[in-house]
């Protein structure tokens, strides 16, 4: 029985009508079956310049707002704004487009910290917008990424179409162990 008018067969058989609905809800729960719900993604959305991004949701500890008081860091390359005492806890503050060799990130209202969820490296990542959670289905994913702007593509695994609107997928700890960012010592 697979549809709804097998259910409705069964409605003089109440024990087997319950029985083949606990079994479609167990099939969905575990993603299989009729009546099975589609595989869903959450990450969340953000702006480099002008290119939207989405990471996934994993990989973000929380979303902060600039802290007043970054302290520089003598020696560091330019892309480290500085450390940042958030409650309690210091975190190196990464402007990500500067990083990447596509200028400086203009501090505005609407930046914001990414702190990266990383067991072995803290980061707060200073990107141009933080948009929230993106919710996509499993078959809008494209395993291929667009060429970007901001010069990310090694730290892109894949894009999510919604329409005519491309979400590259940002991979943040690829970012954080890669070379480039872990060489943070001015030349």
């Amino acid at each position: 029985m697979t549809n709804s008018a097998d259910l409705a067969a069964l409605v003089e058989q109440p024990f087997a009508l319950l029985q083949e609905m606990e079994h479609r809800s167990r099939a969905a729960h575990a993603g299989h079956g009729a009546g099975a719900l589609p595989a869903e993604w959450v990450g969340v959305g953000f702006r480099i310049g002008e290119e939207q991004f989405v990471a996934s949701r994993e990989q973000v500890r929380e979303v902060l707002m600039l802290p007043d008081s970054i302290t520089r860091v003598p020696g560091s390359q330019r892309w480290l704004l500085g450390i940042a005492n958030l409650r309690g806890h210091l975190l190196p503050l990464i402007d990500v487009k500067l990083l990447l060799g596509s200028g400086r990130t203009t501090l505005r209202r609407t930046t914001r910290v990414i702190s990266v969820n990383h067991r072995e490296v803290p980061a707060g990542l200073v990107v141009d917008e933080v948009l929230g959670f993106r919710r996509f289905m499993d078959h809008e994913f494209s395993n291929t990424a667009p060429k970007t702007i901001v010069r990310c593509d090694t730290f892109l695994g894949g894009t999510y179409q919604r329409g005519d609107e491309p979400w590259p997928v940002f991979n943040l700890s690829d970012l954080v162990e890669s070379k480039m960012f872990l060489q943070a010592a001015a030349e």
